[in-house]
């Protein structure tokens, strides 16, 4: 691990790395998938459902996913949780990564950072367990306070959390030739400042408001509107989101 570090950081200094224009949110598109949700929202304005592209995220919490029942039922990609911090891999992981696969399910993986190991070593540990296969949607970075944490309730300053986060990101964006994404909720961009880091896509908690007026002036490609969704081949609740454009614009993200 501490040799992959090395040459991870060796290429950060290097200034390896890339970008490309951001999707537009789409905002007039109707008649879209709508799913199921336990707790929902009274929309006002712009509604999730006005996107046609949908998607859920996933851990070991959604249990066994029949992923081919969530495929028929209108999602197009999925993000599944693959690692966190430097020593600890989501136990269903691997299940869901080929049981997606196998469905025809466009999937990416994603990181949950944890503020007490050097970026480094978290990029090492999530190239370690995820492979680099063709197709894959782009890596992600989770970035979010984790208030239940009782063995790392350490909070950096904003310019150590941007300064860490960019590490990571580049990091991921050599190893697989794909630019990441960022996640991140209400709070951690604000308390951080995130809307100054530029060159990546943002995927943006938002359950009671469209992104333009949560975020404002934040270009997004993804849109986590809700986390008591239903959706058919998942048992209980799950996140569901958005793609910010159109079908046209999405095949083209996708296989970027």
């Amino acid at each position: 691990m501490r040799s992959l570090a090395i040459v991870l950081i060796a290429c950060l200094l290097a200034s390896c790395g890339g970008s490309r224009d951001l999707p537009e949110a789409s905002r007039s598109i109707a008649g879209m998938p709508r799913f199921g949700d336990a707790d929902p929202y009274d929309w006002a304005g712009i509604r999730p459902w006005q996107y046609p592209v949908h998607g859920i995220d996933v851990s070991k919490y959604q249990g066994d996913i029949d992923w081919h029942r969530v495929r028929a039922s209108g999602i197009d990609f999925a993000f599944i949780k693959a690692t966190e911090g430097g020593d600890h891999t989501d136990d269903r992981f691997q299940q869901n990564w080929a049981a997606a696969r196998a469905a025809g399910m466009p999937r990416g993986a994603y990181h949950y950072y944890y503020f007490c190991r050097p970026a480094a070593e978290q990029a090492a540990w999530f190239i370690n367990h995820v492979p680099r296969e063709p197709g894959a949607l782009p890596p992600v970075l989770d970035l979010e306070w984790n208030h239940k944490s009782k063995n790392c309730p350490f909070r950096p300053d904003p310019a150590t959390v941007r300064r860490e986060a960019l590490l990571f990101l580049q990091a991921l964006n050599v190893y697989y030739g794909k630019r990441p994404v960022i996640y991140t909720t209400v709070d951690f961009y604000r308390d951080n400042d995130l809307g100054r880091i530029e060159g990546f896509h943002f995927w943006l908690r938002s359950v009671a408001g469209h992104p333009s007026d949560v975020y404002p002036d934040q270009r997004w490609a993804f849109w986590q509107y809700t986390g008591t969704g239903l959706v058919e081949g998942i048992d209980g609740l799950t996140d569901i989101n958005v793609f910010g454009g159109n079908r046209s614009q999405w095949a083209t993200w996708a296989s970027g």
